[in-house]
């Protein structure tokens, strides 16, 4: 029970650091979000550099996404989190910077 109120509080943490810490808040959670999308890349893709589809994936999230995202850092990936992952990677935005960073092209 200890372990649920320390996740919801280190949760709720989160998603407050982003509206009350601003840019850094931002950073935080965008840093989090990070590291747990490019683990969900690298699991699809073993050996594939995940580096330029994490940042596509992360730079086409809305700020919402981002701290659903981030959360996932602190409690562990479930479903819900690959699946919004998967959903992110699918718009055309996000189709289109993979793309380019894959290429180095700027289209």
């Amino acid at each position: 029970m200890r372990l649920a109120t320390a996740l919801f509080v280190a949760s709720t943490a989160l998603a407050g650091c982003m509206q009350d810490l601003g840019p850094a808040g931002d950073m935080l959670a965008r840093d989090a979000a990070k590291g747990v999308v490019n683990a969900a890349v690298q699991a699809r893709f073993p050996g594939v550099d995940a580096r330029p589809l994490t940042d596509c994936i992360i730079d086409n999230a809305s700020s919402t996404e981002i701290v659903q995202i981030a959360e996932a850092a602190l409690t562990g990936p479930d479903q819900a989190t690959t699946n919004l992952i998967v959903t992110i990677a699918e718009r055309p935005e996000t189709l289109r910077c993979s793309v380019n960073n894959s290429l180095g092209l700027n289209l």
